[in-house]
């Protein structure tokens, strides 16, 4: 069956060149020469056809009106509007198409009208029409020949949009149509236009084609000014967010790339850590900073040979709780900070000397074991058999605070320094800006994770050419929860403005279950931390290092086992007595509860507002125990008829909640953290 003349194999109108082909390739009819000779000028027919066809009418019109002056009056005026028709009916079309097609009808009704008239044999009429006919004819040979470019397929279809959004005279190359994603190749006039121009014409083009802006990505050919390629990506399919499938690659070393998410087009996001060296992951409230924050250090927490030092002053490890078990130090207010980052400064030298000891130029994965190789030795001779050095993560969260309190020069040297120590530094805050940020610092975090962001705040985080690019995360701001731009050494260039979402960890109780799940299955797996670094972060930071969050000598355990277990005994005796009401401290809790008498129907009609405040504690507080301690003004939509109010209403009573302290915002816009409501003494 022969293949469609409508469309070709990518969906869209065939090109001359293709109509062409199809012509050419139909049945030829004989197998002889003459019958391929014939197959092959079947395009070209036509307008030979159209000529002979006049010499042949004006025969039967000379003898219907040769004697008839009305009908040379007719002849005159049919040929008069025909030429007019002809030239409103080719507006749509090129100005030199329209011009040919008129001129061609106004010499053939011309020449007709008069050969009808006079006789076709009369006077010069003959000459005219063998010298005249086989031009027009092969005029619209040579146009038809000119109007296919095998070099320049599909070039002609996007002329008219090309010319609308300012990119005229540029030529499209073969288009690439993939599964939700077409790849339209250019190439500019020479001396007319630049890739500057081709950037600025991305948000006309999304308008034309009815798409976001973050829809269209422009990818400039590095070798050449005047090439390039639009990628276009119609249909978001980042609207549903991935649930967090586990770690890409468990029990593996560090340097396998960590997955955090997927590209619009289905592909992982992964960031190469050991390329990336130093990242800057910036985002505003509520646009999944944190989340996207989890998912790096979820997989870092299922590796083999990496360290995690965590610094979260500005809210004391809030969202990060559940994970807390498996950092290796946490430090949970600015004291503990001061102290991580002096131990960071003293171990880069440390970790340095060691690595230099072992002839290793860089850290890689072989640091991190027991020292076996004798060419990775610091013994004179043989294998010295030292204890490995594992790779050192120091995580900043909500770095503004630190930046401001230790001093932002600080984090210049540690970021300029650490690379060679096999340590990564990673700062994370809701707006980096040159008031927080140096541009010496800046340039010293190489990577940068890009959320949603107000305005050009984009501008400190991605470099000018990926912005240049398309990409656009103010367009997103907190309404595009996850949505990000990773830009990275070890990821390839062309995907730098393509949009990605981190990897969604679920609802409150689902992300706490799967932190408990990295935290027990990899204990065994992690490293714990070396010899080199411990020692220096000891001399620096001492109690607050050795005494360090979650880690307690064996000895001490062991000594004090049945005194501290005794104490939280008491502890929690004490805490369920001080919650007793007096009048029930006699009472059997294990007994049935008497049965019950009377119902007390609830008054009708709408509740007071004390009544509705009231109504909400107490579903606040029922929701938080069945959802993980959040809470926020969707959980309450299935009440509103019983509460008798708003949305509205709800969201601004859970904010008074949180002026009075009974509620704790949390990092994402309009949720909250219940607070347990202190004891009265």
């Amino acid at each position: 069956m022969a293949r469609s003349r409508k469309t070709n194999s990518t969906g869209s109108s065939p090109t001359a060149e293709q109509r062409h082909e199809e012509q050419l390739n139909g049945t030829a009819g004989r197998g002889d020469l003459t019958g391929y000779v014939l197959h092959r000028a079947k395009p070209y027919l036509p307008p030979w056809l159209g000529a002979a066809a006049l010499g042949v009418v004006s025969l039967p019109a000379h003898l219907q009106w040769g004697d008839s002056s009305a009908g040379g009056v007719g002849l005159t005026l049919a040929s008069v509007a025909l030429t007019g028709v002809t030239w409103w009916a080719g507006r749509s079309t090129s100005e030199q198409r329209r011009l040919h097609s008129a001129v061609t009808v106004a010499a053939g009704s011309a020449w007709l009208t008069a050969a009808a008239l006079a006789g076709p044999l009369t006077g010069p009429l003959p000459d005219l029409y063998l010298m005249g006919a086989p031009a027009l004819a092969l005029s619209w040979n040579i146009r038809q020949v000119m109007r296919r470019n095998p070099d320049a397929t599909g070039e002609s279809s996007d002329k008219g949009l090309l010319e609308k959004v300012g990119l005229a005279r540029t030529k499209v190359r073969e288009v690439k149509v993939e599964p939700n994603r077409v790849t339209v190749p250019y190439e500019l006039p020479a001396g007319e236009l630049t890739h500057d121009d081709a950037t600025k014409a991305i948000p006309r083009i999304a308008s034309a084609l009815d798409v976001p802006t973050t829809a269209i990505r422009h990818q400039p050919d590095p070798d050449s000014a005047r090439k390039g390629a639009f990628v276009i990506v119609p249909e978001d399919m980042l609207r549903t967010p991935t649930v967090w499938p586990g770690p890409a690659a468990p029990g593996e070393s560090v340097a396998v790339p960590l997955r955090l998410g997927v590209y619009d087009d289905g592909s992982d996001l992964v960031l190469p850590l050991l390329d990336a060296i130093h990242v800057l992951i910036m985002g505003m409230t509520g646009s999944g900073k944190t989340e996207g924050a989890l998912d790096v250090l979820l997989e870092l927490l299922t590796r083999r040979d990496v360290v995690v030092w965590l610094s979260d002053a500005a809210k004391a490890g809030q969202d990060f709780q559940p994970i807390l078990p498996a950092v290796d130090w946490a430090a949970l207010d600015m004291r503990a900070t001061g102290a991580m980052v002096g131990a960071v400064q003293a171990a880069i030298p440390a970790r340095t000397g060691w690595l230099r000891d072992h002839s290793y130029r860089a850290w890689e994965p072989a640091a991190a074991e027991r020292q076996t190789d004798p060419a990775h030795s610091c013994a004179s001779s043989g294998a010295c058999g030292c204890d490995g050095m594992p790779y050192l993560v120091v995580w900043m969260e909500e770095a503004a605070k630190i930046l401001r309190e230790i001093g932002e020069d600080v984090f210049t040297g540690i970021a300029q320094e650490a690379r060679s120590a096999g340590i990564s530094l990673v700062l994370s805050m809701q707006r980096a800006s040159g008031y927080q940020l140096s541009t010496d610092t800046r340039a010293s975090l190489p990577a940068a994770l890009c959320f949603g962001v107000r305005g050009d705040d984009a501008g400190f985080a991605l470099p000018e050419e990926v912005l240049d690019a398309g990409a656009n995360p103010a367009a997103w701001g907190n309404k595009r929860k996850g949505y990000v731009y990773l830009v990275s050494a070890g990821v390839d260039e062309d995907l730098y403005a393509n949009p990605a979402r981190t990897f969604w960890t679920g609802p409150a109780g689902q992300y706490e279950q799967i932190a408990e799940y990295v935290v027990q299955h990899f204990a065994a797996v992690r490293a714990a931390v070396d010899p080199v670094t411990s020692g220096a972060a000891a001399r620096v930071a001492g109690d607050l290092f050795t005494n360090r969050r979650g880690l307690v000598s064996l000895s001490a355990t062991e000594a004090g086992e049945a005194d501290m277990q005794m104490s939280e005994q008491e502890e929690s005796r004490l805490e369920v007595a001080a919650l007793t009401d007096p009048e029930d401290a006699e009472t059997d809790v294990s007994e049935d509860l008497p049965p019950v008498e009377s119902v007390t129907e609830l008054p009708a009609g709408k509740p007071s507002t004390e009544e509705a405040r009231e109504l909400l504690g107490e579903l606040v507080e029922m929701l938080a125990t069945t959802g993980g301690g959040i809470v926020g003004p969707a959980d309450l939509s299935p009440y509103l008829e019983q509460l008798g109010r708003s949305r509205p209403w709800v969201s601004a009573e859970l904010k008074r909640l949180a002026a009075e302290g009974r509620l704790a915002p949390t990092a994402e816009e309009g949720r909250y953290r219940v607070l347990p409501v202190p004891v009265a003494a």
